[in-house]
């Protein structure tokens, strides 16, 4: 087995070739060609390219948003990671912030899947092996093995984010025609406070794509039109050199205002500064868009900065003070877009609740308390996973996402989550739902928000950013109930080392 050093040299290499960044302005209004009549483009169903709020809202009725995201592989490891800066937090109506996670499936262990989906987290597409420019079969296998092994509602898996960033038009089409919700790979390139910004809020493609018109061919001046699908740009901090110093995923990672090192302290400050024009503007979204692996404390052989993990927690700290201001999925803050309503009606919006399955049964239904000791164990050699709708005979490919049930072994097959039956209520092992009535019971956990002068700030704080020496608390338990991570199987050395060797070789040719 390679030595520990190796590791730590060569999966941060991997990862940050799977990065997506970019060096300056993306679009540009010749570029962009965009035209919308906001008389015939309306809510919920379509919405103009617009820096303005939806629905007319002036600024100041209108929420922050904090939309924060995680791309690639899910594991006990990368949870722990997400947990560190967002399990001890709460929004304004008490609720724990929700993520989006664009899942892929190389190395996802797939029962962590169902948890963090029953846990009220949105489970979105990223290919199954996470490649760029991505062909049909690796977004629809992606639907099909987190619906069958995972139990993830194919009508839930509603948004699609490009590794490496890099789609095409026919991605879009592609997305449109199966029936996603929205893309989320198109970057906001140009400071808000700037009066040609590209920070536009989620719109639909009625009217054509209104960013990367400069990087990705075929879009823009109106194309491609693809009605009632939604484009929710990715929303960049921007350093002390304004839209010639943009950062976009994992900015903690970047050197701040041209310099040779990473600067944590520089990092804060331009983060809290975009926020700051977001906010005092036209309060268009900001985004964390991570890989969890870069701030992992768990991960075997990789070491991080608990001064990079206590900025970050700094960061949001500085966030929640301000007046409304909400850590969401991109699914919430779609919901919001499409029906806005202002800051004295938020107790209206479904989607910021909190709520919790209220089933108490030993089944698998993605409640770890509830399927202890009811998990398969599937032990490929490459990498081994759990799940609870039974072990496929091989591991899913996108020519086989769904393969044939293992039952070599007597096991009894299981069944897979049918279309009428919600997730934390299906029981994978008898096939039957034990939610009987037409309402699934469901605990609301939000508490209410008062309409006029009320306290919307939020709560938690994490580690002291000036001490440098708090060690964060891992408050995510894995299914393993000890938190330990599993060594790694000879056969995934290979396979790390033979894709870092054609992400070097591709470095310069991959928009990342």
């Amino acid at each position: 087995m390679l030595p520990a050093l190796i590791l730590a040299v060569l999966l941060p290499a991997l990862s940050l070739a799977q990065d997506g960044g970019i060096d300056g302005p993306t679009t540009s209004p010749e570029a962009a060609g965009y035209s919308c009549d906001s008389s015939q483009c309306k809510l919920p169903n379509c919405n103009c390219a617009s820096p303005n709020p939806p629905g007319g809202l002036s600024p100041s009725d209108v929420p922050q948003f904090i939309v924060y995201t995680a791309d690639d592989a899910i594991q006990s490891y990368t949870l722990d990671s997400v947990n560190q800066f967002l399990a001890h937090r709460k929004n304004p109506n008490g609720c724990q912030p929700k993520i989006t996670y664009y899942t892929s499936l190389n190395y996802t262990n797939y029962t962590l899947v169902t948890d963090w989906f029953v846990a009220g987290n949105e489970i979105a597409d990223h290919t199954m092996t996470h490649v760029g420019s991505p062909p049909n079969d690796e977004i629809d296998g992606n639907l099909i093995a987190l619906n069958a092994l995972a139990g993830i509602p194919l009508s839930s898996i509603i948004g699609f984010r490009a590794p490496f960033l890099n789609y095409t038009v026919d991605t879009l089409k592609h997305l449109a025609a199966a029936r996603f919700t929205y893309d989320s790979s198109a970057s906001a390139s140009i400071p808000v406070t700037d009066p040609n910004t590209d920070a536009y809020w989620p719109y639909t493609l009625d009217n054509g794509m209104a960013n990367n018109c400069l990087n990705v061919p075929g879009t823009c001046k109106g194309e491609p039109k693809l009605p009632g699908f939604w484009e929710v740009p990715m929303y960049a901090f921007f350093d002390n050199r304004g839209v010639a110093g943009p950062h976009l995923m994992d900015p903690w990672l970047d050197n701040a205002n041209g310099a040779s090192q990473v600067n944590d302290s520089a990092t804060l400050e331009y983060m809290k500064n975009t926020f700051t024009a977001h906010y005092n503007g036209n309060r268009q979204p900001i985004g964390l868009y991570t890989h969890p692996i870069h701030t992992s404390t768990t991960y075997p052989g990789v070491t991080v900065s608990n001064s990079t993990i206590n900025m970050i927690n700094a960061f949001l700290d500085w966030a929640q003070v301000q007046q409304n201001v909400w850590i969401v999925s991109t699914e919430q803050l779609l919901a919001w877009v499409q029906n806005p309503v202002p800051v004295s009606q938020l107790d209206s919006v479904a989607a910021l609740k909190c709520t919790t399955p209220q089933v108490d049964q030993a089944i698998c239904n993605g409640i770890p308390a509830n399927e202890q000791g009811l998990l398969s164990h599937c032990d490929f050699p490459d990498f081994p996973f759990f799940t609870c709708y039974g072990c496929p005979g091989v591991v899913p490919t996108p020519d086989d996402p769904n393969p044939t049930q293992d039952t070599s072994n007597g096991q009894q097959a299981r069944f897979r989550l049918p279309a009428n039956c919600s997730t934390p209520f299906w029981d994978p092992i008898k096939g039957q739902c034990v939610c009987t009535s037409s309402t699934c019971q469901f605990q609301d956990n939000s508490r209410p928000i008062g309409p006029n002068g009320a306290n919307l700030t939020g709560g938690g704080t994490g580690g002291s950013f000036t001490s440098g020496a708090a060690s964060p608390t891992n408050s995510f338990v894995p299914f393993n109930g000890n938190g330990a991570v599993s060594p790694l199987p000879a056969g995934i050395w290979l396979t790390i080392t033979l894709g870092f060797i054609g992400a070097m070789l591709g470095w310069s040719t991959i928009q990342i």
